[in-house]
């Protein structure tokens, strides 16, 4: 998979621009478990998600990465039910 699998047509532009932050995070591993996740959930999601989401992308990709792994606690303010269901997301989609 090269990207995104949903078109970014119909949403609002914060979805948009979130989407696009999500599949271009600057390593691999990290636009393919937040992107297909984004891919899955941004339509549905509410603002308070959103607002999650934007902080969360704010996390360094190796300690976020390290986190979802389970290599490595994230730091409290991060650790928010929707990292919960990032992380649920990606032991599901084994792929990355």
């Amino acid at each position: 998979m090269t990207g995104t699998t949903r078109s970014s047509g119909g949403l609002d532009d914060r979805r948009k621009r979130l989407l696009f932050r999500c599949w271009h995070r600057g390593t691999r591993e990290m636009d393919l478990i937040l992107g297909r996740f984004a891919d899955a959930e941004i339509l549905g999601m509410r603002d308070d998600e959103l607002t999650e989401l934007e902080r969360l992308i704010e996390v360094p990709d190796p300690d976020l990465y390290a986190a979802l792994t389970g290599d490595r606690p994230l730091d409290p303010e991060y650790a928010t039910v929707l990292f919960d269901r990032i992380k649920a997301f990606r032991a599901v989609d084994h792929d990355a």
